[in-house]
């Protein structure tokens, strides 16, 4: 499992564009993370589904609703991860109303989460292998907080300890 101090791995995340009629994505396109972060502090956090209760009522919407004070405290921007296609979380953004505010980027294939050794093998709920729920701060592609949620637990990964690290 990736641990503070690391580099997140050379990988490749999906994103939809923004909506262009009548709710047709532009895309997917992809997302080079290592690019994507030189030089930038991410507020990332990741769930195990798109449109799944907890990340839906809870999850997204708080740090939607922590925005502006997040990037007060220095995160340049907000991903959302999940194991999803760029279609899928396209519609889970509008849905959830993260344009402009929360990045939501497609893992697919699952490989970014095996490559930060943070997978949950959800095949005996019919969901195949996810991403565990997790939050990470990262600075110019180094993982400078990590906060890894026990099974079904929704506790440590929330927006609010975001906004505390990331003031810290």
């Amino acid at each position: 499992m990736i641990k503070v101090g690391d580099s997140l791995p050379g990988a490749t995340l999906m994103e939809y564009s923004e909506v262009e009629g009548n709710g047709c994505s532009i895309g997917p396109n992809p997302v080079d993370v290592a690019k994507a972060t030189a030089g930038k502090t991410i507020a990332l956090f990741a769930l195990p589904g798109a449109f799944t209760p907890t990340c839906s009522a809870k999850h997204v919407p708080g740090y939607v609703e922590k925005f502006n004070e997040l990037q007060a405290a220095g995160v340049d921007e907000i991903w959302c991860v999940s194991v999803n296609d760029a279609f899928v979380m396209g519609a889970w953004a509008r849905e959830q109303k993260t344009a402009g505010k929360v990045r939501m980027l497609g893992d697919g294939s699952a490989d970014f989460s095996k490559a930060v050794g943070l997978t949950l093998d959800l095949t005996a709920r019919g969901m195949g292998v996810r991403s565990n729920r997790y939050s990470m701060l990262v600075k110019d592609g180094k993982v400078a907080a990590l906060n890894v949620e026990g099974p079904g637990k929704f506790e440590v990964s929330d927006a609010a300890t975001m906004l505390a690290q990331a003031k810290g």
